[in-house]
């Protein structure tokens, strides 16, 4: 490899470490294994498998492009949504229009990429036979990365284990795609914070058949919203136990944003705090894993939500076991390649979007196929980075932009129609300003 990075087009089978075994790390290794590369996974969490986080996806059209390309398990991904709605306060629609969307589930997705990476199996897809030609891949769980440096021409990531050993690896390449709280951009840019948004989501999960009609009817293939002051929210279908996608067998999932005005995550507010310390008094910073929430603090929320939200929202949040919270933070890299381009950010490592943006798996899977196609010599290396750079930007800004409006300033629901409208629109028709 130049100390410039990595060409343009190299025939060489790179010796490559993907940090971070999430979705965003699983699309970059899927991409570049069938160009030869030997890719080694390191992923902190301390389980072989990641936990289902509960979480609904909106499958936008670089997700759809990225498993047509990759994905030979050949089942399908999402439900269809064939209406987006809005409701008023009496649960009654104020405005529809036509608009097919597809809608999957973080599980689904993940168990599907692991399947066609590296064979494991579940109940949620056949495992795909395996292809001659590629490179190795191997999945290293329990390894926290705490440094990244240069080797002469290569790189090295040093890593602990969960068990407390230490260690190094020293490859050509080195991809950062560990989420929003970034490990590999916090040792190369660390003056680089997530900054709290002021405002958190509520999300969580209810099995369609377990809700009135009246409720289910809202949300089957419909995309629906809510908007108050200070209050968003948002539900869809998504696939049900094991990805089926079987109708009164999915999941009607929410997204629920409402204000907690506070400093910062590290100087919190004490309803912050209520919100985020779980059954065992430990308190989370960013997120609550689903069905840690603390009762207590969960039933003030569906008291609110039982008075403040339609009818159909308000028997969904209330309805819901296993919540869990996100709270909302902006943070974006000014760069993506770091060491003379030896090492690269990607998705959410890159740039944390907000979540009504509907754009963090999209951004993942475009960065995976750009950055493969860059490495084999589709794409030349300035118009990856002008791409990557200016697609991270824009979607950021426009995230900032949603959440500063929706939550708080006060809209018709005309401007609030035209952010969402806004959002979905398909990135091929963006016009991104350049990254120069």
């Amino acid at each position: 490899m130049a100390s410039t990075g990595l060409a343009t087009s190299t025939k060489k089978k790179l010796d490559i470490v993907v940090v971070g075994g999430s979705l965003g790390g699983l699309c970059i290794s899927l991409a570049l294994l069938p160009l030869g590369h030997n890719i080694t996974i390191l992923e902190r969490n301390p389980t072989p498998l990641l936990h289902n986080q509960g979480a609904g996806i909106v499958a936008g059209g670089d997700t759809l492009a990225f498993f047509k390309r990759y994905d030979r398990c050949r089942r399908d991904i999402a439900v269809s949504s064939q209406r987006r709605q809005y409701l008023n306060k009496d649960g009654e629609i104020v405005h529809k229009e036509d608009m097919v969307q597809n809608m999957t589930s973080w599980d689904l997705v993940y168990y599907i990429l692991r399947a066609n990476l590296d064979g494991v199996e579940s109940d949620y897809c056949d495992v795909p036979q395996p292809v001659e030609g590629r490179g190795e891949v191997r999945h290293l769980h329990g390894h926290n990365v705490t440094g990244v440096c240069e080797k002469g021409d290569r790189v090295q990531v040093s890593y602990t284990t969960t068990d407390g050993k230490e260690g190094s690896i020293e490859v050509d390449f080195i991809i950062g795609a560990d989420g929003p709280s970034s490990t590999v951009r916090s040792v190369l840019q660390p003056d680089v914070k997530r900054t709290y948004a002021g405002y958190v989501a509520l999300r969580g999960t209810v099995p369609e058949d377990e809700v009135s009609s009246k409720t289910c009817e809202a949300f089957s293939e419909r995309f629906t919203f809510f908007h108050a002051h200070g209050i968003q929210i948002l539900a869809y279908l998504i696939p049900g136990h094991n990805g089926t996608l079987e109708p009164g067998k999915r999941l009607i999932n929410f997204v629920y944003y409402t204000n907690f005005p506070s400093p910062s995550l590290d100087d919190p507010s004490p309803e912050l705090v209520e919100l985020m310390t779980d059954i065992d008094g430990k308190r989370h910073r960013i997120t609550m894993p689903p069905g840690r929430t603390d009762p207590k603090a969960w039933e003030k929320q569906r008291e609110i939500a039982k008075e403040r939200l339609p009818p159909q929202f308000a028997e969904i949040v209330r309805a819901t076991n296993k919540p869990f919270v996100q709270t909302i933070t902006d943070v974006i890299s000014p760069e993506n390649e770091f060491l003379g381009g030896k090492v690269v950010l990607i998705g959410d490592a890159l740039a944390g979007f907000r979540p009504h943006t509907v754009a963090s798996t999209s951004q993942a899977a475009f960065d995976a196929m750009i950055l493969a196609d860059m490495i084999e010599g589709k794409v030349e290396r300035k118009e990856w980075k002008r791409q990557t750079m200016a697609y991270a930007r824009a979607i950021q800004k426009r995230g900032v932009d949603m959440g500063r409006r929706s939550q708080f300033e006060d809209l018709p629901l005309e401007e609030h129609i035209r952010d969402r409208n806004l959002a979905s629109k398909p990135r091929e028709e963006e016009e991104w300003a350049s990254s120069e």
